[in-house]
């Protein structure tokens, strides 16, 4: 019998090699970790904080834990809602889950702390919510006040980590805690870089939870992923995040919320545009309209002059290793009525008036990068201490 010898180009080879390694390295989230979960789960009386983007796979971790006979007793559920996608803002009322029967508390409502009746009976809170690594981004903060809350009840936390999409850098003003709120409440920077599971570690270990707390926390880590990892969101984390394009902009383009220019709220590509009816007509405009994830969107139904991003992955202007402030200062720059360019929500997306006053002055987008410097290095030593994928 002969042998058959089948000789491979050296370009093919290594093509197979990358293919192959790119199938075994697909990040793995916590959620799908039921071999570490379960044990810890095993027993227990347990809540949730989780909304759509809470999938295991094809299947909802909720769905999921009631199929394993884990003891769900609540769910928590925080901006935008469990299941179903509320606009920015929108308060979120308390229900039943319809598919499961199972009682859903709001983290968006009349509270942002689940309580101690909310806690009561409940020996472990498992958070499994998907993160874009920005400060403004509210998941974060309702982790820092679940964490406050099993701390004080003497509850225990379980973190089921996700990627970071924008987790492959820092930037940004480290956020003055004089000014916190709810979409800045600890002082990093507007891209930290961290996994949820990170930054709970951080939150933790750095005793900046209230009082100095800690919390019993354990994190069921990612698979195959690694901070140089470009991971693409397989579920849309929020209503006017509708793919990668707005997840990289994000960072960049949340500033002008706290400005009289629309962020394409209202249209099919938000964050993916930046636009106002008293901006200079370049030869791009949208008419924001109400849909449901914007009812009532900024200069609906008024034409708005500006400048589309939809093509900046194409055009390589992301993925980034830093924020993009010249859109936001040639804007300013553009703007007829320089005292009504910022409103007052711009200070608090920027934890403070520092940002605002610097581009008033006319500092350059470099000049205003280069104030960061100090404070991000100084962030930087305390990541990495807490950082589960070098």
């Amino acid at each position: 019998m002969r042998s058959a010898v089948i000789f491979i180009s050296l370009p093919a080879c290594l093509f197979l090699i990358t293919a192959c390694s790119a199938i075994v390295e697909k990040p793995v989230p916590g959620a799908e970790r039921s071999e570490i979960y379960k044990p810890l789960l095993s027993g227990k009386r347990v809540a949730v904080v989780a909304n759509q983007t809470s999938m295991a796979g094809k299947i909802h971790l909720v769905d999921k834990m009631k199929l394993e006979g884990i003891d769900l007793k609540v769910i928590f559920a925080p901006e935008h809602g469990f299941r179903e996608l509320a606009q920015a803002g929108e308060e979120i009322p308390d229900g039943i889950d319809p598919s499961t029967g199972i009682p859903v508390v709001s983290l968006y409502g009349s509270h942002f702390e689940p309580t101690a009746d909310d806690l009561k009976g409940i020996d472990v809170v498992v958070f499994d919510i998907q993160d874009v690594g920005v400060r403004f981004y509210t998941y974060i903060s309702t982790l820092h006040y679940l964490l406050e809350a099993c701390a004080e009840n003497g509850v225990k936390c379980i973190v089921f980590d996700r990627p970071n999409p924008n987790g492959f850098y820092t930037d940004g003003n480290i956020a003055d805690t004089i000014y916190r709120s709810f979409v800045g409440l600890d002082p990093v920077p507007v891209v930290h870089g961290m996994t949820t599971g990170e930054y709970a570690g951080m939150l933790n270990g750095e005793g900046w939870l209230k009082n100095g707390e800690r919390c019993d926390l354990t994190v069921v880590r990612c698979l195959n992923y690694s901070h140089d990892t470009k991971y693409v969101l397989p579920v849309r984390p929020s209503p006017n995040l509708p793919n990668q394009v707005s997840v990289y902009l994000y960072p960049s383009l949340c500033f002008f919320e706290g400005t009289n220019v629309s962020v394409g709220r209202g249209t099919d590509f938000p964050f993916q545009v930046f636009g106002s009816p008293l901006l200079p007509d370049r030869g791009f405009s949208f008419i924001p309209r109400s849909v449901p994830e914007a009812i009532d969107p900024p200069f609906k139904g008024e034409k708005c002059f500006g400048t589309d991003l939809r093509n900046s992955i194409k055009d390589k202007l992301i993925p980034a290793l830093r924020i993009n402030l010249d859109w936001l200062i040639s804007a300013y720059n553009d703007y007829p009525v320089k005292e009504k360019f910022f409103n007052s929500y711009f200070d608090v997306l920027a934890s403070g008036p520092v940002l605002r006053e610097q581009i008033m002055k006319g500092m350059s987008a470099d000049d205003i990068m280069a104030s960061w410097k100090e404070g991000l290095e100084r962030f930087g030593k305390i990541r990495e201490k807490y950082l589960l994928y070098k």
